[in-house]
């Protein structure tokens, strides 16, 4: 692992946070009609996430995502020494792009969220989100497709912010940033525990899905 693979996920994943609290900040001032709010939000975060993944992917993989670290190494395709220092670069990221996007509009630089989000739907709602998210990744990686997955993914998580009752966060890094912003995409740090173990469940099953479909020797 070359130390440039860490400092594309940091950059990454940094990009990304700034791009979903940023825009969630952006919306809710200028809109008070929540649905509008979480349309901006949407769109803004598929074309951040497009954009990264075609920027990162021969840097990184283009991960931006522990729960996508952990699938690659449970699916044999990542050595288990790499999976620390990807996700810590991961977080580290994170937080900087919640803090950079806070202080672009004038805010503290952390300000703890208040935002609960608990409740049995919404943990299914992450389980679920991160399922696909992981799944969709995999199949197109293990069919030979791998051009396609930058779309794919931006497509997803656009459509998963609104079919999905959590609003789809399926990424534990982002679940620990947005705890930093008490803005329209936050999350009281309270929420953010069972949030993630959902996340974690859901990419395992994914991961499973995956070894079913692709078996090692087809693989």
């Amino acid at each position: 692992m070359q130390p440039r693979a860490l400092v594309g996920e940091f950059i990454g994943t940094a990009f990304l946070l700034a791009g979903v609290v940023g825009s969630g900040i952006m919306a809710e001032r200028l809109s008070s009609d929540v649905a509008v709010v979480l349309l901006a939000n949407a769109v803004a975060t598929a074309g951040v996430l497009l954009v990264i993944i075609h920027m990162f992917a021969p840097v990184s993989g283009a991960h931006f995502n522990p729960v996508v670290t952990l699938a690659e190494a449970l699916l044999g395709d990542r050595r288990w020494a790499e999976v620390v220092p990807y996700i810590a670069a991961q977080a580290a990221g994170g937080v900087f792009g919640t803090v950079v996007a806070n202080l672009m509009f004038d805010l503290d630089a952390v300000n703890v969220s208040t935002k609960a989000r608990s409740g049995s739907h919404l943990w299914m709602a992450e389980a679920v989100a991160t399922y696909g998210l992981v799944l969709v990744i995999f199949m197109l990686v293990y069919s030979s497709r791998t051009k396609l997955v930058a779309g794919a993914v931006a497509a997803y998580i656009g459509a998963a912010y609104w079919f999905t009752s959590s609003t789809s966060f399926a990424n534990p890094a982002v679940t620990a940033a947005r705890t930093l912003s008490d803005t329209f995409a936050g999350i009281e740090p309270a929420s953010a525990p069972v949030f993630m173990a959902m996340q974690l469940l859901g990419a395992c099953l994914a991961a499973l899905t995956v070894r079913l479909l692709y078996p090692p020797a087809r693989k």
